[in-house]
């Protein structure tokens, strides 16, 4: 009986310990296909943000670039995830994303593979990020940004019309590198 009790005691105990992944080591791809997670930026304040490129949002790309550049220097990334959930305004391919935001926007920072944000298909980090900022509320449109920490806690969540550059923004960004 023993045996039987410590067999389902380690049993419970590796549920609990695979129940608490951390958002560091969920399995994600780059926008070339890639594997890669957010560990590789384990350490950087990063903000998370559902990128499209036809959308009214789409300026963005220009602040999120410039925020990005201001601060790469002090451990910080942007970490952009493309998204086709709010009226088909990210139709492209990888490649075509990638283009799209490179020769009209020079971004330098990290894109992804496209995702879905919310539903059914809603990628596990994106599940994850909405649960640590206060429950399974939707992310709302395009742009809408999670500030993380080094260790991929969430800090802070941002609504889409929040400019990556607005005082807000800034203000916890600079305080998340200041820690």
């Amino acid at each position: 009986m023993k045996l039987i009790s410590t067999l389902f005691l380690s049993i419970g105990l590796a549920g609990v310990v695979c129940a608490e992944k951390s958002t560091l080591d969920i399995a994600l791809k780059d926008i070339d296909g890639k594997k890669t997670n957010l560990g590789a930026h384990k350490g950087k304040v990063m903000l998370v943000v559902n990128v499209a490129s036809k959308c009214g949002l789409t300026p963005q790309y220009e602040q999120l670039q410039a925020v990005h550049s201001k601060y790469a220097k002090k451990g910080f990334t942007v970490l952009g995830f493309p998204c086709n959930q709010f009226g088909k305004q990210e139709p492209g391919t990888s490649l075509e994303i990638k283009e799209f935001c490179t020769d009209k926007y020079d971004v330098t920072f990290p894109l992804h593979s496209k995702i879905e944000v919310n539903g059914d298909g809603a990628h596990p980090l994106y599940k994850q990020l909405k649960k640590e900022s206060g429950g399974s509320e939707k992310i709302r449109w395009n742009f809408e940004k999670f500030l993380l920490d080094g260790e991929g806690k969430v800090i802070k969540r941002f609504s889409p019309r929040t400019k990556p550059d607005a005082p807000e923004v800034i203000a916890a960004i600079e305080t998340a590198l200041k820690k």
